[in-house]
């Protein structure tokens, strides 16, 4: 039909004439109420959008000094936040003196993984980001999911004889660890007050 006929006959019945796949040869047309279109686009999306789960990031912020009571409170929201779903930022911040004892706020923050291991996976190993200590856990998935990945079978132990002597070296190659932040000293000796 051409386009003008197919105007005409839009016009005369109160529609539109919507072009719906320009690329095609000949061009595909409808005649269609245009404004009630669009509506029922708009609810769709909107039905859409009220079925899909938003993943939001919770943060828990503690102290290295916080109390063991205090600490249980934190971890329950932790628990509550990765039931609902949410990923959860633990962030221990440290002050002053404090930065002198990090590895209270890594024991913490281990403790609290551990505690945390039966509905959370950490997402994140814990970092250092200037005086603040974080990390990220996100909820486990379920195992009765279809498609979801099936855990691997345990490595196979490494076949070959061990080596005779303790002193010969090794035929796989060991990862160094990674190297410990430590504070800087000045340089040469240090003066003191005479007293």
């Amino acid at each position: 039909m051409p386009p003008f006929e197919a105007l005409k006959t839009a016009r005369s019945q109160g529609l539109d004439l919507v072009e719906v796949a320009p690329t095609a040869n000949p061009p595909v047309c409808r005649i269609i109420n245009y404004g009630k279109y669009l509506y029922q686009l708009s609810k769709r999306q909107h039905e859409a959008r009220k079925h899909q789960k938003s993943i939001g990031l919770k943060e828990v912020k503690m102290r290295p000094r916080t109390s063991t009571h205090d600490f249980e409170t934190k971890r329950n929201k932790v628990l509550d936040f990765l039931q609902e779903g949410a990923k959860v930022k633990v962030t221990i911040m440290f002050r002053g003196r404090e930065m002198a004892h990090r590895d209270l706020g890594f024991k913490m923050i281990e403790k609290l993984i551990e505690e945390v291991g039966e509905n959370g996976q950490v997402e994140a190993r814990p970092r250092l980001e200037g005086p603040n200590l974080t990390t990220i856990l996100a909820p486990k998935k379920a195992a009765g999911k279809a498609g979801a990945a099936k855990p691997r079978p345990a490595a196979p132990p490494p076949s070959g004889p061990p080596s005779a002597s303790p002193g010969a070296p090794s035929s796989a190659p060991l990862k160094p660890s990674p190297p410990i932040p430590t504070m800087a000293k000045p340089a040469g000796p240090q003066e003191t007050s005479g007293g």
